[in-house]
This record gives structure tokens, sequence and C-alpha cells, in this order.
């Protein structure tokens, strides 16, 4: 029998409000990664922008799994420094699953100084342990909702990422579905259905990553 993908590799994922929820991605992205073999700690805090996990930010909502363990889901929260994390936890790889929050959909022009410093500050602060990095981009939503979600800003969003999170490597979700083809509750967040849909192509998007095939442990 073939070893497991990702047999071997600890994996630390902080996200936002996808990775916060019960019925979001959280739970599928842990059991499709600990079915990969790779041992997962993931921690959502709902609305973190990327520069939020360099100090501790107060949020509204957040959660926290780990492989072989039930989640934890809280109505509050704060992020934990994520050299302090990388310190504790040791992780071969951290994957950042940082798109919507940053996303400024209800704004006309898409702050690109302010979100490239918040990036950049971050994927330097993670480069500075040398611990192997992914950032998950953004997927389709639906048009409109409470969080003015919309396509033109998506694909701008998410071409801005590919261009500013190296080291790191990027995945683009974008790649993943149509416009409009997973179901949403409000614009932005997905039905249970869309989020094992996106859950099944991070991992096989992080299975294929040669910076990850070289963290894999025979």
């Amino acid at each position: 029998m073939a070893a497991a993908a990702l047999a071997g590799i600890a994996m630390l994922i902080l996200g936002e409000s996808h990775m916060s929820f019960d019925d979001h991605l959280i739970n599928p992205l842990v059991d499709d990664l600990t079915a990969q073999g790779a041992k997962v700690h993931a921690i959502g805090a709902c609305g973190a922008h990327a520069a939020d996990w360099l100090k501790k930010t107060t949020v509204k909502c957040s959660a926290e799994r780990r492989s072989g363990e039930k989640g934890v889901f809280r109505s509050g929260g704060e992020t934990i420094p994520v050299k302090q994390l990388i310190a504790s936890e040791k992780p071969d790889l951290i994957v950042i699953i940082i798109g919507d929050t940053m996303g400024s959909y209800d704004k006309d022009v898409f702050p690109r100084a302010w979100a490239w410093k918040s990036v950049t500050d971050l994927t330097k602060e993670i480069a500075s342990t040398k611990t192997t990095c992914v950032w998950v981009g953004p997927a389709y939503g639906t048009e409109g909702g409470s969080y003015f979600k919309n396509q033109k800003r998506t694909e701008e969003l998410s071409k801005f990422y590919s261009q500013n999170v190296a080291p790191c490597a990027y995945i683009d979700s974008l790649k993943f579905s149509k416009p409009g083809e997973w179901r949403t509750l409000d614009g932005q967040h997905y039905a249970l259905a869309g989020y094992k849909l996106w859950s099944a192509a991070i991992t096989k998007a992080l299975i294929d990553l040669p910076s990850v095939q070289k963290l894999r442990k025979n």
C-alpha cells in the first residue's frame, strides 16, 4: 500500500472566517489533510488580516482543531503572533488561508499599499523562521451579498496575492471553480458542499507542490 502523500508533515494552518465555524472549511480540510498523513493544527480567526497574525488581535469569533480531535469554536478570541506559534508548534509547513478579509469588496478601489504591507510583513516574519510556507488565495463566490463579493475584485485580489506572497508558494483557488458554481450563504461564505470541494482541491494542490513534496517523511 502506498504511503500517504503528506506522511508525517506537521502542518500549522492559519485562516479567517472560512476556518472559524463548524460547518465551514476547517473540518473537511483537517480531515482531508489528516487522511493524507499530515499532523494538522488549524486555527481560524474571524475577520483577521495578514498583519493581525503579527501581534495579539481581538476577533469576534475563532476556532481551533487538531488532527484526531474535535474542533473548539468560540464566540470571541484573539490571534497569536505567528512567530510565537511557530516556536511552540515547530511545524514543517505553515498554510495561510487569508483571502476575502483583505478584499475590501465594499470599496471602489482595492487598497493595494495597505494590503502589500500587511501581507509582506507576515511573509517576512514567517521567512525569518525558515519555515516552508503556502498561501491559499480566495475562491469565487456569488455576486453581491452582505460582503459585496464580486468577481472582478476577487480576480484582482488573487492576482495581487500571487505576486506578493513569496517566498510562500501560492495556491490559486480561482482554478477550482467557476464564478457562482459553489452555492454561498451570503455571497462570500459557502454551503458545506462548497467547502468540501474547496478542501479537496486545496489538499490536492498541496500534495502537488514541490516545496511540500520535499517535506514528506518516508
